[in-house]
This record gives C-alpha cells, structure tokens and sequence, in this order.
C-alpha cells in the first residue's frame, strides 16, 4: 500500500531547499501534478500538464520524478517519445 500524499507532509530534500521558502509550494505543485494524472490514465506531453495545473514544466518534470520516489507514493510514471523533441507520461499507482 503507497503513503497517502494528503495524510503525510511530503519530505523534500536538496542542497538549496528551504522548508520554510519552498515546502508549501513544492507541496502544492505535487498535490496538483499527482491529482491530475492520477484522474485520467492518459498520455500527456509536459505542456499539457503544466495548462491543466497552472505549473511551469520544468515544475512539472520535477514532480513527476518526485512521484516515482518511495517517500512520495512510489508511483508508476512511464514515458514515451511522442515526436522529435517531444516526451509524453502517464501515471498509475
């Protein structure tokens, strides 16, 4: 069984991370990728991700890694090369 995103307070780590700075907003950034691909199983390309959250892509690229990690749900995030250039995901528990 994964961790509940919204029962846990996510742990983020990194030489420049600023609990206080940046722990509400990588929280909600999560929050919103993790809501979104979980709620519809389909391939999406990064801009898609970040129109449908409000996020910038390279948020979004983030939080997408951060979701494979065990401590933030250990979640399926599979890719694929959509065109020259261009990648696409899709998310599963």
């Amino acid at each position: 069984m994964q961790p509940d995103l919204f029962l846990h307070a996510p742990r983020f780590d990194g030489e420049t991370f600023d609990v206080a700075l940046d722990g509400p907003r990588l929280t909600a950034q999560l929050a919103k990728v993790r809501t979104y691909m979980l709620g519809h199983g389909e391939w999406r390309s990064l801009a898609e991700i970040a129109q449908a959250t409000g996020e910038p892509e390279a948020s979004v690229s983030a939080r997408l890694r951060d979701c494979r990690k065990v401590k933030h749900g250990g979640y399926s995030v599979e890719r694929r090369r959509r065109s020259a250039g261009c990648w696409e995901y899709r998310m599963s528990r």
